[in-house]
C-alpha cells in the first residue's frame, strides 16, 4: 500500500504490463480508477476476458471507475455542450485551463471511499501519461497532477498509483523524457519493458528491467536491479533469464 509503480517501455509495446495490473487488482478486490487515453472500453474489456476478469461487471458493481479518453476528447471538441457542474476530466483540450486540475478531482473523487464500500483499497492506473503531452499539456502540468495523485491516493487513501509511459533514449521530445526521468526519481518500483537490441525474435519479445527503489527510502542504499526477458502468449506471459529462452535451448 502506498507505493508509485511505474510502467516504462522503450522500442516495445508496454501494455501487456497495463493489462496485468488492470486485472490484478480487480481480482484483489480493490477500487480501481483507470484513465485509458489510449485506447477504447471494448479493447480492455477484450483483453481483460482472456484473463478471466469482466470489466463490464465490475463497472456495474462500481468497483471500476473508467474514463475513455479518446471518446471524451471527442465529446469535448466536437460534442454537445458540457453540463453544468459536471465538467469534463479533460477540459484543458478546451483552453479554458491549462492544469489537469480537472483531471484529478475526477480522481479524487472516484477513489475517496463512500458509505457502505467494502473494497480493500484504491488504485489509480493510468495508460498511457505520455499521451496528455501529445495533447497539450506542459510537462509541469503533468507532474503536478502526478505529484497531486500521489498525496490524495498514496498518503492519504493508502493506496496505489501504476503509471504507464512512453520513452526513447533517442527521442528528441524533451518534454516527454523530462516527465519521465522525473518519474523515475519518485519511484517505489519501475518495471521497464525494452524491445531487444538485436531486432525481432519469435521465442523473445522483449526484456523487462525490474528497479525496486531502495534508496528511495533509505539514501546509503543502492537499488535492486533484475532484469528477465519474456515472451507474450495468448493469455499469459513467460518470464526467464536471459539467454534460457527457447531460441538458445
Amino acid at each position: 500500500q502506498g507505493k508509485f509503480t511505474l510502467l516504462r517501455d522503450t522500442r516495445t509495446d508496454g501494455s501487456f504490463l497495463v493489462h496485468h495490473f488492470l486485472s490484478f487488482y480487480l481480482r484483489a478486490g480493490c477500487k480501481v480508477c483507470f484513465v485509458a487515453l489510449l485506447q477504447s472500453f471494448s479493447h480492455y474489456n477484450i483483453v481483460a476476458q482472456k484473463l478471466g476478469v469482466s470489466l463490464a461487471a465490475a463497472k456495474e458493481r462500481g468497483q471500476l471507475v473508467f474514463l475513455e479518453g479518446l471518446k471524451s476528447c471527442l465529446d469535448l471538441l466536437f460534442g454537445e455542450e458540457e453540463q453544468p457542474g459536471q465538467p469534463s476530466p479533460l477540459q484543458f483540450l478546451s483552453g479554458s485551463t491549462s492544469d489537469l486540475r480537472a483531471l484529478f478531482d475526477f480522481v479524487r473523487v472516484s477513489l475517496t471511499p463512500a458509505d457502505g464500500d467494502s473494497w480493500k483499497g484504491p488504485v489509480l492506473l493510468v495508460d498511457d501519461l505520455s499521451v496528455l503531452l501529445s495533447l497539450g499539456a506542459a510537462p509541469v502540468a503533468v507532474l503536478d497532477f502526478i505529484h497531486y495523485c500521489r498525496v490524495s491516493v498514496c498518503c492519504q487513501l493508502k493506496g496505489n498509483v501504476v503509471v504507464l509511459v512512453h520513452s526513447n533514449e533517442d527521442s528528441e521530445d524533451e518534454e516527454n523524457e523530462l516527465v519521465v526521468n522525473s518519474l523515475c526519481h519518485h519511484s517505489d518500483l519501475i518495471l521497464w519493458a525494452e524491445g531487444l537490441a538485436t531486432g525481432f525474435c519469435k521465442d523473445v519479445h522483449g526484456q523487462i528491467k525490474i528497479i525496486k527503489r531502495l534508496s528511495l527510502r533509505q539514501a546509503a542504499e543502492q537499488d535492486l536491479v533484475q532484469i528477465y526477458q519474456y515472451k507474450i502468449q495468448d493469455r499469459n506471459v513467460t518470464f526467464f533469464a536471459r539467454g534460457l529462452s527457447a531460441a538458445v535451448l
